[in-house]
């Protein structure tokens, strides 16, 4: 049997979630990637795939097994990749990123497309999601977080900074007043937005004077996603606390208007993380450059810490 081989084509059923798929793509009979599995997990001594007539799932080994087929096949590529006439490792292959929600969105995938056209031999598989994933667990390439980061294993790279602002409905500051300042808010609703991941509400800060100060505000809605924060907002629900780059035609058009711009509240950070030892990969640094050269263009995502 031949190994490689047999972890390539492992790696195509799961990727396409079905031997039928995988084998149109690998354009091999059915039965020749059934025969390949069942030679891999008896020469592996374990079961590697749970098959029914309706779905296919990894057992908790062939999770595992897969993950580490996916490094050891990155290694081989990139290995090869400076032999085989490709410019000294030109980017080419999948790519699989990960993308918080909002921020993917509004911020990259409106110019994904110059990437492609940058990069055409670079195949992505970009999964959008608010929820902080295991990139080992998800077979992920890399991450892009916003915020402190809590994965200490992995390498991250600086790429900018998200700017923030207080705003508010004129409907409901002709209702409630324009607070002056910070300490003003105990008389005032804010929309709530709390992490999806722990449940508990984001604090408000304000950086005054050079010192950052955090403070209650009650409200009543609470929402875990950023555009529904922005339109609670818009609603004239009460103060929010956004990213500006969430708001810029908001602020423009008069929907939304700024308060406390003096005390704004701090920035948030912008990395791109990913596994030690991934960023030799050509497409993995292309990638990293071309989202730090966007990141850069755009001032409400370069403010400062």
């Amino acid at each position: 049997m031949d190994r490689l081989k047999a972890m390539q084509t492992f790696v195509r059923i799961v990727e396409a979630n079905s031997f039928t798929k995988a084998a149109e793509t690998l354009d091999l009979p059915r039965a020749a990637l059934t025969a390949t599995i069942k030679k891999l997990e008896a020469f592996l001594g374990t079961q590697l795939l749970q098959r029914t007539t309706r779905r296919l799932s990894l057992t908790p080994d062939g999770a595992d097994y897969f993950r580490k087929c996916l490094e050891i096949l990155q290694a081989v590529e990139d290995a090869e990749g400076a032999y085989r006439g490709e410019g000294g490792g030109q980017p080419r292959g999948k790519l699989r990123v990960e993308l918080p929600g909002t921020f993917g969105r509004m911020a990259v995938m409106p110019h994904i497309a110059d990437f492609c056209r940058a990069w055409p031999e670079v195949d992505l598989v970009v999964s959008l999601n608010e929820r902080v994933q295991d990139l080992t667990e998800q077979g992920l390439d890399c991450s892009l977080r916003v915020g402190v980061l809590q994965d200490s294993a992995m390498i991250a790279r600086p790429l900018g900074s998200m700017r923030c602002l207080t705003v508010a409905a004129p409907a409901y500051l002709t209702a409630h007043g324009v607070p002056q300042s910070w300490s003003e808010l105990h008389a005032h609703r804010g929309v709530m937005h709390f992490s999806g991941r722990t449940g508990r509400p984001y604090d408000w800060d304000f950086v005054v004077d050079g010192t950052v100060v955090t403070t209650a505000v009650q409200g009543a809605i609470a929402v875990n996603d950023a555009e529904a924060n922005v339109s609670c907002a818009l609603q004239g629900m009460g103060l929010a606390q956004v990213a500006s780059y969430q708001v810029r035609h908001h602020l423009a058009s008069g929907a939304l208007v700024e308060v406390l711009a003096e005390t704004p509240p701090t920035s948030m950070p912008i990395s791109l993380l990913y596994p030690q030892g991934r960023m030799s990969s050509p497409r993995l640094r292309v990638f990293a450059d071309w989202l730090a050269a966007l990141l850069r263009r755009d001032p409400d995502l370069q403010g400062k810490l």
